[in-house]
């Protein structure tokens, strides 16, 4: 595609950084702004204040923007956040400010990242020249555990996020006990990396869909595919081997908590390439129903129309786009995979649907024109 005037410009790419209350997530986001791989970065926070910016303060740029030491801009939350991304495009399309080529959101405290990446992937124009990269999840190694036990959205932070960070290990004396959060991220979310705080910057904040030319970066890194049916086939073994735990007393199990345990992540694939219109249905039926538990949707598939030129497929609860076609499969395997990170659904119901529309035989399923005469078959 030449580059003419009406080419719309690559697309920028957005990280958020959250994170659990008190886990360092300042400190973190003050050295990642000193950081030169974070030049050309526009960097969106709540307050000034809470990050204790002056000794990277450059100037003052306009009420709410400060150039930093590093070359990255900080600017505050004016209004809501969707004003604020528009309000930096404005200013960067009339070269008022540098023309930035990534922004990073640091949400406060326990705030879940779904409406964010919502906002952004649902908005019209914003969804053009944005690319949401991902999620970056800070999680300190002492009260890590007991975050997450205690509150349900340091539990989806955590499933959500590409990359997770964990900061204060040198404080646990117990090395057992950081073994033993790991593994529980792990399990929580077989796809993010967990990293150190003192990975470089363009570490923690990229790896995620797109570069900073706004191209795709690695598609099979953002999907970590093999990662997630990896975990699956464990906690599958696992499942069996206790099933003794697992009828009505749940609660009592205590390696098993009960916010985590909601929280699944499965890839369904096909070896066939999927009808543009088939997939469609199938992803507009999954969103009426069960909307609100998709907490994430990836994917990478093989359209009958074009299977040369495989569609990625990015999702947040009820909104699911397609961010990209690729010029090219970026390996050898050619299935059409959909990783799904979800809140109290069943695997067996998303493939059920996936298979009623893909024509697969299966055991007492409905067919798809069943279904699709009456979506409400699927809810339980």
């Amino acid at each position: 595609m030449t580059n003419s005037p009406t080419t719309p410009p690559a697309p920028i790419p957005l990280t958020i950084l959250t994170g659990f209350l008190g886990s360092g997530k300042t400190t973190l986001l003050n050295r990642l702004l000193q950081d030169p791989a974070l030049q050309d970065t526009v960097v969106i926070i709540n307050e000034f204040g809470e990050i204790g910016l002056d000794h990277l303060l450059v100037e003052t740029i306009d009420e709410g923007m400060v150039l930093l030491s590093a070359g990255c801009l900080c600017c505050t939350v004016r209004g809501d956040l969707i004003a604020t991304l528009e309000d930096l495009l404005r200013k960067r399309d009339n070269d008022r400010i540098m023309p930035f080529r990534r922004v990073v959101i640091e949400t406060t405290g326990l705030a879940d990242p779904a409406p964010i990446l919502h906002a952004v992937l649902y908005h019209p124009y914003l969804s053009m020249r944005y690319a949401v990269e991902g999620v970056v999840t800070v999680v300190d190694a002492v009260n890590g555990a007991a975050t997450l036990d205690a509150h349900r959205e340091a539990v989806k932070q955590a499933a959500v996020a590409e990359r997770i960070v964990i900061t204060k290990t040198d404080l646990v004396e117990d090395e057992a006990s950081l073994e033993a959060l790991r593994a529980r991220l792990r399990q929580l979310n077989p796809g993010a990396a967990l990293l150190d705080p003192e990975a470089p910057a363009g570490t923690i904040i990229a790896g995620g869909l797109f570069d900073l030319d706004g191209k795709i970066a690695d598609v099979a890194e953002w999907l970590k595919t093999e990662a997630v049916e990896e975990a699956e086939h464990r906690s599958h073994a696992h499942r069996h081997g206790h099933d003794h735990h697992h009828h009505g007393h749940d609660h009592h199990h205590h390696d098993v908590n009960r916010h985590d345990e909601r929280i699944r992540a499965f890839c369904l694939t096909s070896d066939q390439p999927i009808r543009q219109g088939t997939l469609d249905m199938f992803l507009d039926l999954l969103r009426s129903s069960q909307g609100a538990k998709l907490l994430r949707v990836k994917g990478l598939v093989a359209l009958a129309e074009d299977p040369e030129h495989p569609v990625v497929i990015h999702g947040v609860q009820h909104v699911i786009h397609v961010p990209a076609v690729l010029p090219r499969w970026p390996s050898e395997d050619r299935r059409s995979r959909i990783v799904f990170i979800v809140d109290d659904l069943e695997r067996d119901t998303v493939e059920k649907l996936w298979n009623a529309f893909l024509g697969k035989p299966a055991v007492d399923q409905p067919d798809a024109a069943a279904l699709a005469d009456n979506p409400l078959s699927l809810r339980r």
